[in-house]
């Protein structure tokens, strides 16, 4: 029955829980199998029981390193030898590029000029080739476009592929190990690859789990999409997150709009304040993105909504820990 079910999701979305557990043991030699902290203090704050699942622990800082690392893994010799291409501001052109690495090909990364400087700093690291571009989508598409046609490279998109959306699912696997009693999950949501693998991959394990994303107010297209019933973009975002300024694609929409139960939106003065609390209390080091769950859980919107007062042990993914400190110090003279 279970392989019935499998079968027909992966005809319906484009990852499965069957493609998730492959992608589990393609990765494991390489990922870390982070860690699961708990805090008394912040269970007092919140009223419930958080579950932090640290992927800012993660190689390369972020969840994002396993999604690539499934990726170029699945390439066949002939397919990798020519080396990977992608557009990404952030966490997963550092992934890439490390994975890349790992494997002895080269990565060919497009990056929009207005990145942070520590995410970039982290693809010339591991041996990306920095390939600039101008900052709107269009242009880092098209950038990418010339790349593919020069070198024969692979692309790999950053959220809107099955590799990849199988990769970032492998984090329920081993949360829902580490700590079974959970009844929920809440995901950061941007392009949708981390929300659905997480989200596919703990409702074939517990169909009752619920799986709500969390997303900023000023890059709140999911959302808007959710309760639209069809892809909405943005003319602009503006949001101190800036992992979560990405749109849903034809991929991870599906999946979202049929598998993840809710999206809270918060703004990013509530970000803020999560990052103290997981800087003072968790003593962890995250990123905007990486807090947004914890912003969710915290916000007023989630406490006065009676459809989630039953949501009492609660998973957070932490996604990232890679910041620009230079950002972070001016955010804190910020007055929300």
């Amino acid at each position: 029955m279970m392989e019935e079910k499998s079968a027909t999701q992966r005809m319906k979305y484009a990852a499965d829980i069957s493609s998730i557990r492959e992608a589990h043991s393609r990765i494991s030699p390489f990922i870390h199998r982070t860690p699961v902290i708990c805090s008394e203090s912040i269970n007092a704050i919140s009223g419930r029981r958080l579950f932090f699942k640290c992927e800012c622990f993660q190689k390369g800082g972020a969840f994002k390193f396993r999604g690539a690392c499934n990726a170029i893994l699945s390439l066949d010799n002939s397919q990798a030898a020519k080396g990977v291409v992608t557009h990404s501001s952030g966490n997963h052109a550092a992934a890439l590029s490390l994975a890349a690495k790992l494997r002895g090909i080269p990565a060919y990364i497009v990056i929009p000029r207005n990145a942070p400087k520590c995410k970039v700093e982290n693809v010339i690291r591991y041996g990306g080739k920095v390939i600039w571009s101008d900052v709107t989508i269009q242009s880092r598409e098209t950038v990418a476009n010339k790349v593919l046609e020069e070198t024969g490279a692979v692309l790999i998109h950053p959220f809107n592929d099955g590799r990849i959306i199988s990769g970032q699912g492998t984090i329920s696997l081993e949360l829902l190990e580490q700590t079974s009693e959970i009844d929920t999950i809440i995901v950061p949501i941007s392009g949708g690859g981390l929300i659905s693998g997480v989200a596919l991959a703990a409702k074939s394990i517990n169909p009752a789990i619920r799986v709500l994303a969390a997303e900023p107010r000023g890059a709140n297209d999911a959302a808007q999409s959710k309760a639209a019933g069809h892809i909405i973009t943005l003319s602009e975002t503006k949001t101190i997150a800036d992992g979560l300024r990405a749109f849903l694609g034809d991929l991870t929409w599906p999946i979202v709009r049929d598998v993840v139960d809710d999206i809270i939106v918060v703004d990013d003065f509530e970000i803020i304040e999560a990052m103290k609390l997981c800087y003072e209390i968790l003593k962890v080091a995250v990123e905007p993105s990486g807090a947004i769950g914890l912003a969710a859980v915290l916000s007023e919107s989630f406490r006065a909504n009676p459809a989630w007062s039953s949501c009492k042990n609660i998973g957070i993914i932490l996604s990232g820990g890679n910041l620009d400190l230079g950002a972070l110090w001016s955010s804190y003279g910020t007055d929300g």
